[in-house]
C-alpha cells in the first residue's frame, strides 16, 4: 500500500481520540481534513509538527479545515502530549495500525543498521468530497504546516 495520491478516494476510517470521541473521516464530508501521520508523541520532531499545526489552527478553521494527528500511541499518551504542549488539534490513536497501513505510512525503517516497523511522517489533505487534494511523503517539519495551509487555501 502506498500513500494515496491526488484524486484518489481517501480510505475511510473511524479512530478514537483523546477527547473521548471517535473521529469518522466520512462524517467530515463537506469539509477539508488534514491527516498528519507521525511516529510518536512527545519526541522532538513530532512535538514541533503538532505545535506548528496548532499555531495555524485558527487559519485552518477559517477555511473549514479540520486538522487530525494520527499515531500508534494510546489515548493516555495523546492526552499527556496535548496537555504538556497545549495542543489544539485532534489526536487520534491507531494502536492496531489499520489506518496507518491503509494509508501506506506503516513501513519498514532502518536506524543504525537495525530494521524496524514505524510510521513514515506523512500528510494527506482530503477534500470536501473525500478525495485526496494533496499528499506529502517523508515530511520535513520546518515549514510543512504552512505548506499544507497554503494547499488547503488554494483548493
Amino acid at each position: 500500500m502506498t500513500l494515496p495520491q491526488k484524486g484518489d478516494t481517501a480510505p475511510d476510517f473511524t479512530l478514537p481520540t483523546d477527547d473521548g470521541n471517535d473521529f469518522h473521516l466520512s462524517a467530515q464530508r463537506g469539509h477539508k481534513v488534514v491527516l498528519f501521520f507521525y511516529p510518536k508523541d512527545d519526541t522532538s520532531g513530532c512535538t514541533a509538527e503538532a505545535l506548528a499545526f496548532t499555531s495555524l489552527k485558527e487559519k485552518f478553521s477559517a477555511i473549514g479545515t479540520t486538522v487530525v494527528g494520527i499515531s500508534p500511541d494510546n489515548l493516555k499518551k495523546h492526552a499527556k502530549f496535548r496537555e504538556k504542549h497545549d495542543l489544539d488539534v485532534v489526536l487520534a490513536s491507531d494502536e492496531e495500525k489499520t489506518v496507518l497501513e491503509s494509508y501506506g505510512v506503516w513501513v519498514e525503517k532502518s536506524m543504525y543498521g537495525r530494521k524496524y516497523m514505524g510510521v513514515q511522517r506523512s500528510t494527506v489533505l482530503v477534500g470536501e468530497d473525500g478525495k485526496v487534494l494533496e499528499s506529502w511523503w517523508k515530511v520535513k517539519v520546518p515549514g510543512h504546516a504552512e505548506a499544507v495551509l497554503a494547499a488547503a487555501e488554494s483548493a
